[in-house]
């Protein structure tokens, strides 16, 4: 008997399954906005996806793939992808978020609304 059977049918491609974790991520606020750092290890500019769909931001890191022509001997660092959702305040100024990325940790900068930043009133006789 023979391990494999011939079938008349094609070979079905294997649907690629990507793994996620998520990324450690501080947030620290000023009197303007709130800043989210997130570490995505192995992560640069070109596979990093910032999705914003209402109040939803969805970070979507993509690591670089291995070389073709070489052959991974030992690996310690899991092959894996990193996702994280945020419901965003109201406070903020989806309008005016802009992000950076320098050496694997991305820097979200979310502006509050101008209505709710603090501001000084002047007393008037």
């Amino acid at each position: 008997m023979n391990a494999v059977t011939k079938t008349d049918q094609p070979a079905q491609p294997v649907a690629e399954t990507r793994t996620y974790i998520t990324p450690v991520v501080d947030v620290v606020e000023t009197k303007d906005a709130y800043i989210l750092e997130a570490e995505m290890p192995g992560v640069n500019k070109q596979g990093l996806e910032i999705l914003l769909e209402g109040n939803e931001l969805t970070i979507l890191g993509h690591r670089a793939t291995a070389t073709p022509d070489v052959e991974v001997v030992y690996r310690e660092s899991k092959p894996v992808d990193f996702q994280r959702v945020f419901e965003l305040d109201p406070a903020i100024d989806t309008t005016k978020i802009d992000a950076k990325m320098e050496q694997g940790v991305l820097v979200l900068n979310l502006p509050k609304c101008e209505q709710v930043k603090p501001r000084k009133i002047t007393v008037t006789d």
